[in-house]
């Protein structure tokens, strides 16, 4: 029998009606499943810390991980540190370990976000009536239960808030789906006539701007990059005019995307002059005497964090860059 088990869901002044509104209901878990892709080592790695947090916040869905068929979980059999984690995942964590055929786009210019495109083959999971997708470069702060209980759609996700809003783009970073074979037959074409330089976000794009349902990104998805800007510039990740305040923002957060640019991302080593060089600013207080330096704090320890949870849970220092 599938499990069945309450939640109370948690409120915020930002989200008054969202499904965290939700007070006590009934829910069968075993319908809903968080899902990562992996297709290198590293991003295995990743997968695994977002399960651990997961699991830890605790998450009630299941998790899966979707991976290139060709790997194996016997370390004879392949690359040892791959398998270590993939066993990992399944003895540790209870993730369900799906092999799939890699989609990669072709002719695209970055393999790396051609690989990506298999995060698409979420809509394919019709074992389940809703999944969530988190991109891996990320940090789960606190469980998202909540959002399989949103209004049926085929997608929910977050505005890209950091984009013009007239332009009304959305992020694929976190995507709550609604798997069928019809829609990963439209996702699967759009994805094959897409052009060149075409990758997950233009596809959702193209396909769902205007029929999906919004997740507002605060709490569900900020930016690492959010605590490089004054304080006077947050008012499209506050939507308020509220004053700027990232400690609360972190309290309040469930979900953090690394995004620096030129800084890589958190698992690669670079030289602390460059690390410290795109750093975010201590600014000036009210008062003027003393800098003000929390917002430089925060994101710091995000990375320091994510290298901790790295080696803790994989047992891999940040590669080398």
């Amino acid at each position: 029998m599938p499990a069945e088990s309450e939640v109370l869901g948690k409120g915020t002044k930002q989200n008054v009606g969202h499904p965290s509104r939700i007070s006590t209901v009934k829910v069968d878990w075993a319908r809903f499943a968080y899902v990562q892709y992996a297709t290198a080592l590293d991003h295995v790695c990743n997968a695994l810390m977002i399960f651990a947090s997961l699991t830890k916040t605790p998450s009630l869905a299941d998790k899966v991980l979707l991976y290139p068929e060709e790997w194996s979980t016997d370390p004879a059999k392949g690359d040892s540190d791959t398998a270590r984690l993939l066993v990992q995942m399944r003895d540790q964590y209870g993730v369900k370990l799906q092999p799939i055929e890699l989609q990669e786009k072709k002719n695209a210019g970055d393999s790396t976000w051609a690989a990506g495109y298999t995060k698409l083959l979420a809509w394919n999971q019709t074992a389940y009536e809703r999944v969530l997708h988190l991109d891996s470069d990320g940090l789960v702060l606190q469980s998202m239960d909540e959002l399989f209980l949103m209004p049926p759609a085929p997608l929910a996700l977050p505005r890209a808030y950091w984009i013009d809003a007239d332009e009304r783009k959305r992020s694929a970073q976190i995507m709550l789906v609604t798997p069928s074979d019809y829609e990963f037959a439209r996702v699967k074409a759009t994805m094959d006539a897409g052009k060149h330089d075409d990758y997950d976000m233009e596809i959702v794009n193209t396909l769902y701007q205007d029929h999906a349902i919004i997740i507002p990104h605060r709490p569900y998805n900020l930016l690492s990059g959010e605590f490089k800007a004054p304080p006077q510039n947050h008012k499209a990740y506050l939507g308020t005019d509220e004053p700027w305040d990232g400690a609360k923002i972190m309290k309040e957060a469930k979900y953090l995307h690394f995004s620096d640019w030129p800084v890589p991302k958190p698992w690669f080593n670079i030289p602390k002059s460059a690390f410290e060089a795109h750093q975010p600013k201590c600014w000036n207080t009210e008062e003027g005497e003393e800098k003000d330096c929390r917002d430089r704090d925060i994101w710091r320890k995000l990375y320091s964090d994510f290298a901790k949870a790295r080696k803790d849970l994989c047992g891999f220092d940040l590669v080398m860059r």
